[in-house]
């Protein structure tokens, strides 16, 4: 969410009345016109950021810039999958790896959503209902396979992804919007020598402070040098709020929906 600071609470000295702010709401909900937060999960916003970018901003690209810098370590120059790259998440995924330097593979359901990835700077795209994944991985990487694989999805695709990794590595669980968790046959990590790895960007706001407020630091900057910048796909009034679910839950989304009061 983000919004205007109309109050403080005692001991409150970081923040004034009248600062723009975005935060972090997974336990307290946004959908509201006013709502009380602890101080500490709060962030000031660049003058430059519109409240709908702030609140579009933070869970999804802030669970792709904690993957792929801390958990991921992707660097320049490696290659980088996305699944579900049209998505919130995803899309925030193939900026940032672009903002790092990794060569970027957006794989996607449609070729609207390839397109879409595409057109936010991915370098290659897989449409995985038309094209075999685990193949096409390969040819795209000259048979080396993945670096990173930053997975929001599950499912079959992360059951060819994690036959398609290269030596050390990185494939990243970050969710199963396919509705099924998959197992793995922990072989592969042994034979190909790389790593699964789990990313739960609210514990680590929660348990690793200061370098979740140089994530956001960086992304401040990116957003503002024009590196990463959140997609709105639509808008709704707050008495709209349910069509808004709906719309996210029937996978009608590129990007972003935001609630406006």
């Amino acid at each position: 969410m983000s919004g205007d600071v109309i109050s403080l609470g005692q001991g409150v000295d970081q923040f004034t009345v009248g600062d723009r702010v975005l935060s972090l709401t997974t336990s307290y909900g946004a959908y509201a016109e006013k709502i009380v937060l602890p101080a500490n999960v709060i962030h000031k916003i660049p003058e430059s950021m519109s409240y709908e970018t702030g609140a579009a901003l933070l869970a999804a690209t802030g669970t792709a810039h904690h993957g792929l810098r801390q958990r991921g370590q992707l660097k320049a120059g490696e290659t980088l999958v996305v699944l579900g790259a049209a998505g919130g998440t995803g899309i925030a995924a193939v900026q940032l790896g672009k903002a790092i330097g990794a060569k970027v593979i957006a794989a996607c359901s449609t070729e609207e959503k390839l397109a879409f990835a595409k057109a936010q700077g991915a370098d290659e795209g897989i449409n995985y209902t038309k094209q075999n994944l685990k193949q096409t991985i390969k040819e795209l990487t000259d048979g080396q396979g993945a670096d990173v694989v930053y997975d929001p999805v599950g499912g079959d695709a992360f059951d060819a992804c994690s036959r398609s990794m290269a030596w050390n590595g990185r494939l990243l669980v970050v969710g199963f919007a396919s509705g099924r968790i998959p197992e793995l046959p922990v072989n592969l990590t042994l034979v190909k020598g790389y790593s699964v790895v789990g990313v739960f960007w609210g514990t680590f706001t929660i348990k690793q402070p200061a370098e979740h407020a140089a994530n956001m630091r960086e992304l401040f900057q990116w957003f503002e040098d024009g590196k990463v910048a959140p997609v709105i796909d639509a808008e709704f009034a707050l008495k709209d709020g349910i069509q808004a679910i709906k719309k996210v839950t029937g996978r009608n989304v590129m990007g972003k929906v935001v609630i406006k009061p």
